[in-house]
């Protein structure tokens, strides 16, 4: 299984890159009146108009200061998302043996937890998430 590995505050999460389009820098976003808090706003990306979510929002993990420099593009039904992370780390091939499978159901949208030898990386169900 490949994965994007990136950074929300010091914590460490992965998604699966089938769901990933495309990895971007920050760009201008524009806000939405009385959009619900996960919406951080709207960003136009090569003519297409992206609905861009805050992750940290929904993973319920605190937010530094505004320093996400990265946008990730996913790919859900037919329709593009994308969330903001502090930084993307890297894009690795991960086996299966290494997931461990979590069965937490107050976080069903975590898939499981990669252990590498020098650090734990949360596997997320994007599908699952943006779902909830």
């Amino acid at each position: 299984m490949q994965v994007v590995i990136f950074k929300l505050n010091e914590e460490q999460f992965a998604v699966e890159t089938g769901k990933v389009q495309s990895i971007n820098d920050a760009m201008e976003i524009t806000k939405v009146p009385k959009a619900p808090a996960h919406i951080k706003g709207l960003i136009n990306l090569r003519g297409n108009v992206i609905s861009l979510l805050d992750i940290n929002l929904l993973l319920g993990t605190p937010k530094q200061d505004e320093k996400q420099n990265n946008i990730i593009i996913l790919e859900m039904e037919d329709e593009l998302v994308g969330i903001t992370v502090d930084q993307v780390d890297e894009v690795l091939d991960v086996e299966e043996e290494l997931i461990e499978k979590i069965s937490d159901g107050k976080k069903a949208y975590i898939e499981g937890v990669i252990n590498f030898k020098d650090r734990i990386v949360t596997l997320i169900d994007i599908d699952k998430l943006l779902s909830s």
